[in-house]
């Protein structure tokens, strides 16, 4: 039952691959595809994807279609199989492994009968017990209770290395609260219709606990007014990417002069957490109305929030109504989502969220080959010599500076495939029969799992990201880039291929990931991952000049008339994609400087540098919702796909030169927009 708006792409391979007349004799890219009455310098995206996205609607259970969801839909394919298997003999698998475990919950998952007998009879206690609070004293034990049990109220808690001491855990205690995706939801005109469709869905819950009509109107008028004026003291999502926002170290004194209705050293010590003498109350001012709100909000709105909240975080897991309310506004109205999930894929997603390390460890046991992470590992090497280079040859920063990120580059940790050690599951009691229970079950271990690591050493060894996970990350606290197995396959990455399509695809992702660590953000931390300033005043300028042109460049994009991308929310991911291409471009370069009877070769018609181009803009095929789009842009940090198909491209001479385009083509950007940054 995880928070709805919780949120970080990329990937590798290997490169010993084969090249010559192997690699003409297998294509790996089916130019069929590409629409001929496109140019590519004129609309390179369109070229590359415009027939794919034609052919391919969107699934009606989705709100998205393209290269990632495909390959997500076969990872969920595989996984479906694992669990039905676990599923169907949980009762004769070994008491308390993870398989029996994976098998009850999501056996339980699939039994619809016994969620619909059950209607919301799980959640009356909790609803009861809201009900009886008066005294701000009782709402603050009863957010420190519901958040001992897992489940979070009001604000957000968790662990996370310390941003000036990278080598230890500490606990961050951050706004949170709201029902919308960000605060500006809750006043600008743009989304009037949305808090009427949000107001109704609150009603209709209320309604469905057997609150009458009338009174949930009520209700759910004074939960959209609380939530409204905890929007009115949270930060948007472009603030919360800087550091200095998401750090705010203070003492148990400090904290508790800022709400003394709400005894800090009490909660922590109902959450098991050991935080020593301080920890990070990351927004000041959002704590500052909340102590207000626990003064001055008739307990009656309390209640209304606090049962609207533990409503619409269940709502997954109960009875059919509920489950049919929680699709209507949060995947359709918000989303666009045409159709609810097949049963399976809710259950199997109840796994993931539960127990997704260890779904994932039987998952690697038979769909990733050894051969596949030690090839992601060699070009994960090839790319880092190339950024190494590309650091080295800066002619904006000075020497100082480029020392210190060379120190940054050497400290990299690659991570493929799969963790090194499992999770231990010990502990973890899943009944069969019990949905609601077993995942409030899960809810809890999770939690005091997460709760144990605070006050101690950081665990550089574990993983942020499942390995059935189609996607990647970095980690500037702990310098990590991270690529689990499921995205190391086509389009990303095949061993069959030539190099230009593996450069173009994996190479690029894992030079994305390699350049979070220079990001906007990430070269805010030093190579040990302490938020640190490692940058002369003059080299912080003149890659803020960059990033700037980076930012009006996307600022320009438009996916939906009059809705435009937010370069400064973005902005990590466009550096990445911008130095991760290039670096992908110059080892591929290494490679081919290395193999010219490939460097010389067509393949279908293609060279080896406008295929490497081609398998970026595939890469990024894709098609969205209207309304997922606008949900996106306000919260996503990356880009619409479409312009990060051309977005560093069109940066990029190299682009130019592979398809001969010419000055004032779309895809070549003036010399005084033009951006050139790592």
């Amino acid at each position: 039952m995880n928070d709805r708006f919780v949120k970080p792409l990329a990937l590798a391979v290997g490169l010993a691959l084969s090249a010559g007349a192997s690699a003409a004799s297998y294509s790996a890219f089916d130019v069929s595809e590409l629409d001929h009455g496109k140019s590519p310098c004129g609309d390179f995206n369109g070229f590359v994807n415009a027939k794919w996205i034609a052919a391919h609607p969107i699934p009606a259970d989705r709100t998205r279609w393209g290269s990632f969801d495909a390959l997500r839909e076969d990872s969920l394919d595989v996984q479906h199989g694992i669990v039905e298997s676990a599923a169907k003999q949980a009762a004769s698998l070994p008491a308390g492994s993870i398989q029996q475990k994976i098998g009850y919950l999501y056996a339980a998952g699939m039994d619809e009968k016994a969620i619909d007998h059950a209607g919301f009879e799980p959640i009356k206690p909790q609803l009861a017990r809201i009900d009886a609070l008066q005294s701000p004293a009782e709402i603050a034990a009863y957010i420190r209770d519901s958040y001992a049990q897992g489940q979070p109220a009001v604000f957000r808690f968790g662990g996370n290395a310390d941003f000036k001491n990278s080598d230890q855990q500490i606990a961050y205690v951050g706004q949170g609260g709201l029902g919308l995706p960000t605060a500006d939801y809750y006043s600008k005109p743009d989304y009037a219709k949305i808090r009427d469709a949000y107001l109704a869905h609150i009603a209709k819950l209320f309604e469905l606990t057997g609150t009458k009509a009338a009174d949930a109107q009520t209700q759910a008028k004074a939960v959209l007014a609380f939530e409204t004026r905890l929007a009115g003291v949270s930060m948007l999502p472009t603030e919360l990417r800087k550091p200095e926002n998401r750090y705010h170290l203070v003492s148990f004194a400090e904290a508790d002069q800022l709400t003394p209705d709400f005894d800090w050293a009490a909660f922590f010590k109902a959450q098991g957490a050991d935080v020593g003498s301080s920890f990070s109350l990351s927004q000041p001012k959002f704590f500052a109305e909340f102590e207000k709100m626990l003064k001055d909000t008739p307990a009656s709105d309390w209640h209304a929030y606090l049962r609207f909240h533990a409503i619409n975080r269940a709502a997954p897991y109960l009875s059919k109504p509920f489950q049919q309310e929680d699709f209507a506004f949060n995947d359709k109205t918000l989303n666009g989502q045409k159709e609810m999930k097949a049963r399976w894929k809710i259950a199997l997603g109840t796994v993931e969220e539960s127990m997704g390390m260890a779904l994932g460890q039987l998952y690697v046991a038979d769909h990733f080959p050894a051969e596949s992470k030690a090839r992601a590992e060699a070009l994960v090497q090839n790319l880092r010599a190339a950024y190494k280079q590309r650091i080295e040859n800066l002619p904006w920063m000075s020497e100082a500076t480029k020392q210190k990120a060379l120190e940054k580059w050497a400290s990299f940790t690659p991570k493929i495939g799969y963790p090194d050690k499992w999770r231990d599951w010990t502990g973890l009691q899943i009944q069969p029969g019990r949905y609601f229970a077993d995942v409030e079950a899960a809810d809890k271990f999770n939690y005091d799992y997460m709760v144990a690591k605070i006050g101690k050493p950081v665990d550089r060894d574990e993983w942020g990201m499942t390995p059935q996970t189609v996607n990647a990350y970095y980690s500037p606290q702990k310098n990590e880039i991270v690529f689990p197995a499921a995205i190391l396959q086509p389009p990303f990455f095949d061993p069959k291929a030539d190099d230009a399509i593996n450069y173009g695809g994996i190479g690029a992702v894992i030079g994305h990931e390699m350049g979070h660590g220079y990001d906007d953000q990430g070269s805010k931390f030093d190579a040990k991952g302490n938020n640190v300033n490692w940058w002369t005043d003059a080299d912080r300028k003149a890659f803020e000049e960059r990033t700037a042109k980076l930012a009006a460049q996307f600022d320009a994009y438009q996916p939906l008339p009059g809705k435009h991308v937010n370069g400064q929310l973005t902005m990590g991911e466009n550096i990445g994609d911008l130095g991760g291409l290039n670096a992908a471009y110059d080892a591929l370069q290494m490679a081919l400087a290395k193999n010219p009877q490939e460097a010389a070769s067509k393949i279908d018609g293609y060279t080896q540098d406008q295929r490497f181009f081609l398998n970026w803009g595939r890469v990024w095929r894709g098609n969205i919702r209207p309304e997922a789009q606008i949900t996106l842009l306000n919260t996503d940090p990356h880009a619409p796909a479409q312009f990060r198909a051309i977005g560093a491209p069109s940066n990029m001479a190299a682009f130019a030169s592979a398809f001969q385009c010419k000055p004032g083509d779309a895809m070549v950007r003036p010399p005084e927009t033009q951006v050139k940054i790592w």
